[in-house]
């Protein structure tokens, strides 16, 4: 079990209360927009520290469009792997020994992580 996987089904579990049948693909989607954060922070953080150092890898535009094609990407990995068995099987796992976040720290994580990519972008700017 890896840590995106905890998060998608304490995200799952705290919203499958309310939203019943569409709470895998909202969970689906939560998931999508924490791993696609966390690439933008790691893009523009690594874009930062190549500039210092000098070094001309990609415009930003070409930088744009491979973000916009891993995210597209990511999601159609989540939307195929959090579907069917796969999820059920992985659910009976995390309900054993994985510990539930709250779902105010799991409404967090992916606005933090935006909020400090943003900052980053505009100290290049």
């Amino acid at each position: 079990m890896t840590t995106f996987d905890t998060l998608f089904f304490s995200f799952f579990n705290q919203i499958k209360k309310r939203y019943k049948q569409r709470s895998n693909t909202i969970s689906v989607a939560y998931i999508s927009l924490v791993q696609c954060s966390l690439v933008l922070l790691l893009g523009i953080f690594f874009s930062e520290f190549l500039a210092q150092m000098k070094v001309n890898t990609m415009s930003s535009s070409k930088a744009w469009t491979l973000f916009i094609l891993v995210s597209i990407a990511l999601y159609f990995r989540n939307w195929m792997y959090y579907s069917g068995k796969k999820r059920k099987i992985l659910n009976t796992k995390t309900k054993s020994n994985n510990p539930q976040y709250s779902i105010v720290s799991l409404i967090l994580l992916p606005i933090v992580t935006i909020a400090i990519a943003i900052l980053f972008l505009v100290k290049i700017s």
